[in-house]
């Protein structure tokens, strides 16, 4: 049977919130959150926090957590989860969740693997979400996804997609950071040069795109909150005080 790993890049560095990963919500670290519901998954075999700095590699062992120690040079997370997958021959999928996303749930964690380990065609799977807020429409940080009929994206922007030229209310999805990796198409993209449209973008995954690779979208319900701003640090705070 093959093995499928969830595999969780942590940096400490970030640039809009250093250490979060480390932030704790009701005593608890962000990172220990998203590792919770790692293990909670039906398909995944193991959960293992990916990082390049002690103090977080100390954080998740405190909780029982399983740690791997990785290169500082990295430029993205999937090539610090590359860096993991190489360590273990006897992982076939790689479900690459990010350390900032403390509301995931095992539920949409399992529906990313199924939705890759159904296409045998496909290299990778992500998840899209509806969105109909202008806000989150025009805000940059809100990634958008264009996908065919067959759920094979088509692009990922920063910017809003399709343009609204004609009004004709065309549906918006937002593009959730969750990818799940055949191993040896992790390997192929961390392996390309990042394109231009990448760095135009500052997204990865149109890397992929750019090259050929076929990433298939699944759309789901949750709305979750990423951890990019102490503003986001805030809100997700306020909402697990008051539950």
């Amino acid at each position: 049977m093959k093995k499928t790993a969830i595999v969780i890049p942590a940096r400490y560095a970030s640039t809009r919130l250093p250490a979060k990963p480390l932030l704790e919500v009701k005593g608890k670290p962000i990172i220990q959150y998203v590792y919770e519901a790692a293990e909670k998954s039906k398909l995944a075999a193991c959960a293992i926090v990916a990082t390049d700095d002690e103090r977080i590699k100390a954080a998740v062992e405190k909780f029982g957590g399983v740690c791997e120690m990785t290169d500082k040079e990295h430029k993205c997370g999937s090539d610090r989860i590359a860096q993991i997958a190489k360590r273990h021959e006897d992982f076939d999928y790689i479900l690459n969740l990010q350390g900032d996303e403390p509301q995931i749930t095992p539920e949409v964690i399992d529906i990313a693997i199924k939705t890759l380990i159904d296409d045998k065609t496909a290299d990778i799977s992500t998840l899209v979400r509806k969105i109909d807020d202008i806000n989150q429409i025009n805000n940059p940080n809100c990634v958008k996804c264009v996908f065919d009929n067959n759920f094979n994206a088509l692009y990922f922007s920063r910017c809003p997609i399709p343009y609204e030229r004609n009004r004709d209310k065309s549906p918006y999805y937002a593009h959730i950071g969750i990818y799940g990796y055949k191993k040896e198409s992790l390997i192929k993209m961390t392996n390309l040069t990042q394109t231009n449209l990448e760095q135009q973008e500052s997204l990865e995954q149109l890397r992929a795109l750019q090259n050929g690779m076929k990433i298939k979208v699944a759309i789901v319900e949750l709305n979750p909150t990423g951890i990019d701003t102490i503003e986001d640090y805030e809100k997700f705070k306020k909402l697990m005080e008051e539950n």
